[in-house]
């Protein structure tokens, strides 16, 4: 079940707020400009293809596309496989995204299997959304943050585009990400 932990910038050892109430984090998470939804899961092979995913969820997308304006959709799936080259390219890949980073455009991420971690840096707070499969999340273009797919990635997620250059990070240079809970720590908490 999503998981909301709300923390202070300034003491990321204890949240102020901790809750998995959808209707709780939809409306905390509309307080710095994030969308969150939930849709419905639909049926997809043990390892789906990006064609399958989209056509899987092809009404959702076409309405989200319509409301947001975006051109273009793709899939990113990471399948645990017990392979030296799948630990160091998820281990690339986390280190990536685990630094703190903005976008000239929204950055909308449906979890159509599996879970991962977006942490908003907003106003001195700093949001963790523990997203799990059939949540939406919308993290607003320029809002700093970060994401954590945890040691073990496993997910597939369809991203959103307003143009074809699709994911740019603007990198702050901070360190900030490095104190607070990983999708590791957190997974303990969500289960």
């Amino acid at each position: 079940m999503t998981l909301l932990t709300v923390w202070s910038t300034t003491d990321p050892s204890t949240p102020e707020i901790q809750t998995r109430d959808a209707e709780t984090i939809r409306g905390i998470l509309a307080g710095v400009g994030a969308r969150f939804s939930r849709w419905e899961l639909k049926e997809l092979s043990e390892n789906p293809t990006q064609d399958e995913v989209l056509a899987a969820y092809a009404d959702e997308i076409a309405a989200v596309n319509a409301a947001q304006g975006y051109s273009l959709v793709d899939v990113v799936s990471i399948v645990p496989e017990d392979s030296d080259a799948y630990r160091q390219a998820s281990e690339t890949a986390r280190q990536k995204f685990l630094s703190e980073h903005r976008h000239d455009d929204d950055e909308d991420r449906f979890f159509a299997r599996g879970s991962g971690v977006f942490y908003l840096n907003v106003d001195g707070k700093v949001h963790a959304v523990f997203c799990e499969e059939g949540d939406l999340l919308s993290v607003p273009a320029n809002t700093t943050h970060w994401f954590d797919m945890g040691t073990t990635p496993s997910y597939v997620s369809v991203r959103f585009f307003h143009d074809d250059d699709g994911w740019v990070g603007n990198f702050t240079g901070s360190d900030v990400a490095t104190h607070f809970a990983t999708y590791d720590e957190l997974a303990q908490v969500s289960a």
